[in-house]
């Protein structure tokens, strides 16, 4: 059975790690590099590094930034916010970064997607959704549509219809926000979860909502997910990554020790 992950996220704008609840209402974590260096230390297996604003502000992400933390952490690490391009992903990778995650870029030009994963590898290319649950849609069941700019602007593509797309078009994994869960604490949203999990055979890393170990071994026990994100929990040290692997190797579920590794090197991409 494949380890399940624990990827802590840096959520970054000015320069410094935020968070907020539903994506609004930051309020500061700390220094990026300071944060990562903990999280290596903790066995953290992957790091994400969001730039949340980059889009939104219509700016690319700070490559700088990027290069100060990966000279800090030897585990995966994947940046994402601002990407528009191949050009951007090129920088970013050359800036020390082992994947790129893509949203609006990717939604707003699909073909990107199969672009760049034939350029730098499916393994370096992340698709990140925003998923959001649309009220009163007069269905039986559940339908979550995809969200741009940040989370700010909702479309009116249906999530699971997009995450097949994503998956045709060559991406090596998934990155699922729910942004109804985003900071709340009450738990990975499991229908959504499962949803996208099923629909697709790519890894997926099941995003918002972290509030507690059980929280990631009910994701985990409940869903196919490969992986779980969590930012405010692990920034403010309500849990270390430690204490989850502990309680998740209590229950069963196959955890790494020690932190991930990533066996491709940069060196092998045309970058």
């Amino acid at each position: 059975m494949l380890s399940k992950r624990i990827i802590p996220c840096l959520d970054i704008k000015d320069g410094r790690v935020v968070k907020g609840v539903n994506f609004v209402n930051l309020r500061d974590a700390g220094d990026p590099a300071e944060n990562a260096e903990v999280y290596q230390r903790e066995g953290a297996d992957e790091l994400a590094f969001l730039d949340i604003a980059a889009t939104l502000e219509k700016r690319k992400t700070v490559t700088e930034l990027v290069r100060k933390i990966s000279r800090v952490v030897s585990m995966p690490f994947t940046v994402g916010g601002g990407v528009q391009n191949n050009d951007d992903i090129r920088q970013i990778l050359s800036a020390g970064a082992d994947k790129v995650s893509i949203n609006t870029a990717a939604v707003r030009r699909p073909q990107l997607i199969n672009e760049a994963t034939a350029r730098f590898g499916s393994q370096c290319i992340v698709v990140a959704v925003d998923a959001k649950l649309e009220k009163n849609n007069g269905q039986d069941k559940p339908v979550w549509r995809v969200c741009v700019n940040g989370g700010n602007t909702m479309t009116d593509i249906d999530v699971i219809s997009w995450v097949k797309k994503v998956a045709r078009l060559g991406a090596g994994e998934i990155l699922l926000t729910s942004m109804d869960r985003d900071g709340t604490k009450k738990g990975f949203d499991i229908p959504l979860t499962r949803a996208v999990a099923n629909a697709v055979d790519l890894p997926v890393i099941a995003s918002g909502g972290a509030g507690s170990a059980d929280h990631f071994i009910e994701v985990f026990s409940q869903t196919r997910a490969a992986a779980a994100l969590a930012a405010s929990i692990f920034h403010f040290r309500e849990v270390t990554i430690g204490q989850i692997k502990d309680e998740m190797g209590q229950k069963g579920i196959t955890v790494r020790r020690g932190g991930g590794s990533f066996d491709v090197r940069r060196s092998m991409f045309n970058v």
